[in-house]
């Protein structure tokens, strides 16, 4: 359900009273910079979390061929005795 126009007359009258018209542009610039930085965040944690998830694959994977070439070489030991 999206606010009727009377609603945010209303809110916008309020907001006027409360803080003044010299007030509510720094108010909103204020509120954009926030969501903004936000926003960044966001994506800066998203990207982090990539790079984390693809250098643990990518250590999994190292580990798996070093443990196989210690099983491969383990059992090439055991064959020549």
């Amino acid at each position: 359900m999206s606010p009727s126009l009377i609603q945010i007359l209303i809110v916008v009258g309020i907001a006027l009273l409360l803080f003044g018209p010299k007030r509510i542009p720094g108010i909103g610039r204020s509120m954009g910079e926030a969501i903004r930085g936000f926003k960044k965040g966001l994506t800066e944690d998203e990207i982090d979390v990539t790079d984390s998830v693809k250098q643990e694959k990518l250590s999994e994977e190292t580990d798996t061929a070093k443990t196989a070439k210690q099983t491969t070489s383990e059992s090439q030991k055991k064959e020549e005795v």
